[in-house]
């Protein structure tokens, strides 16, 4: 089979991880780049995210700009897009619907996008007309939201005859983890400006309710109330990660929980726990049914290569998806292939 060629959009930590990770793929090819930081443009999108040689593709700053060589006949753009530029759907939209016009399907890292029918309907209709109009599927994927705290749980429970509850504890050692993350959960801040960020909506890991949201429409759970809280976590001594340091007494991290419920029992407890040189990382999957089932990964699953990886792992799968907007709850598994 001829390789996916794959337009990368987005060309931040996460997608230049992404251009790496399409450059060894046997199934996929890079034919363009595409970021609004005028540093970026122009230059090779290879040399951007680190790769020992050039491969021939310039990044520019619009789908309209991409060189002929990217189109096919009658201006129809191959293969499929990776969006990896917002958290916010309503910041995506505008370009997933360019792409619907361009009858390129998209997988997408938004998390907002991962599942969006509870908490943007309106918008989510109109994407997945629009993406049935063009006859292309769009997907919005990661490690969380997009597998660790709904898709993986959601498997497990196959093998369940009833499930009462779910609860998923992700702990992550942050000090190896990329700038942008560090910044997310507030490594380095005074407890005032961690609050200050809250507030205004800089800090908040984005997922937590969509996840909530598909494990309970898969499960068939009317969820009567969803509740998202965060607060800091607090270093008592000096400590450095990579791109941090955190004084004692300043937030080594975020504690984000989030709260599921069917009337006053609560059926989903998803924890998100990141701090720079945590102890122990591990996801955990506790199932409570019968069986009972618990699964625990030593050590995590590092966030920023799991998510590039299973978006390039979804792109050969959403070529072929049905059209509209879909989940990761309504494809075919999506796995790593070898070649």
């Amino acid at each position: 089979m001829p390789p996916i060629r794959v337009i990368q959009i987005g060309l931040g930590p996460i997608g230049q991880r992404m251009i790496r990770q399409v450059h060894e793929h046997p199934l996929l090819q890079l034919v363009g780049a595409i970021d609004n930081d005028p540093h970026k443009l122009g230059q090779d999108a290879g040399k951007i995210a680190g790769l020992d040689q050039s491969i021939g593709v310039k990044v520019v700053a619009r789908l309209n700009d991409l060189p002929p060589e990217a189109a096919n006949h009658g201006n129809q753009l191959p293969g499929v897009a990776s969006v990896m530029t917002s958290s916010s759907l309503v910041k995506t939209a505008p370009l997933l619907f360019e792409l619907c016009r361009k009858k390129l399907p998209a997988v997408s890292t938004c998390e907002e996008l991962a599942y969006p029918w509870q908490t943007h309907p309106q918008l989510a209709s109109q994407l997945d007309e629009a993406a049935k109009q063009a006859g292309v599927a769009l997907l919005g994927t990661g490690v969380n939201p997009g597998f660790l705290m709904d898709i993986f749980p959601l498997v497990i429970t196959g093998v369940c005859r009833s499930v009462e509850s779910i609860r998923v504890e992700r702990y992550q050692d942050a000090a190896r983890r990329r700038v942008p993350f560090q910044e997310k959960i507030g490594a380095g801040l005074t407890v005032a400006e961690f609050e200050k960020r809250v507030a205004d909506g800089r800090i908040r890991h984005v997922g937590l309710t969509e996840s909530m949201n598909m494990l309970a429409a898969r499960l068939g759970w009317k969820l009567t109330r969803a509740e998202d809280r965060i607060s800091p976590l607090i270093s008592h001594e000096r400590l450095t990660g990579d791109h941090v340091t955190v004084p004692a007494g300043c937030v080594k991290g975020v504690h984000q929980v989030g709260e599921g419920y069917v009337g006053d029992k609560q059926v989903i407890n998803l924890i998100f726990h990141a701090a720079i040189q945590q102890p122990k990382p591990q996801d955990r999957i506790i199932i409570r049914g019968e069986p009972s089932i618990e699964s625990v990964i030593p050590g995590g699953v590092h966030g920023d290569l799991a998510t590039c990886s299973i978006a390039a792992n979804a792109i050969p799968v959403i070529q072929r998806a049905r059209p509209g907007l879909r989940t990761m709850a309504d494809l075919e598994v999506v796995t790593c292939f070898q070649g």
